[in-house]
């Protein structure tokens, strides 16, 4: 039912800029606070960036807060994520996620950060 697919994933340069995206399906979209994490290998799972429903409020990582915009289309079911002046700390696979009773992920889209 719930289904999250993230895209956009790449090979950067430092300093280069990305935009993923999420297409959502099997829920309100609209009504949903969506959400993008980011791992690293051998490191836990971190919050980057997070937007409301309606108002579109957003929160982000300190680590990313200035860089990072998170985005939503509600015609379009898709939250996005644009990623500038990317650094290679940046380098994880980001997961789109949304909580209705339970977390649900996307499979995750590779970002690397080469300097």
């Amino acid at each position: 039912q719930v289904q999250l697919v993230e895209s956009g994933g790449g090979l950067v340069q430092l300093g280069g800029s990305l935009k993923l995206s999420c297409a959502a399906s099997g829920f309100t979209f609209s009504t949903y606070t969506m959400s993008w994490y980011r791992q690293a290998p051998g490191k836990e799972r971190e919050l980057v960036a997070t937007i409301t429903s309606i108002g579109s409020s957003t929160n982000y990582a300190d680590s990313v807060k200035g860089r990072f915009t998170i985005s939503r289309d509600n015609a379009k079911n898709t939250v996005y994520l644009q990623m500038n002046s990317l650094k290679p700390e940046d380098t994880a696979v980001y997961y789109c996620s949304v909580v209705l009773f339970t977390r649900y992920w996307g499979q995750g889209t590779q970002v690397t950060v080469s300097s």
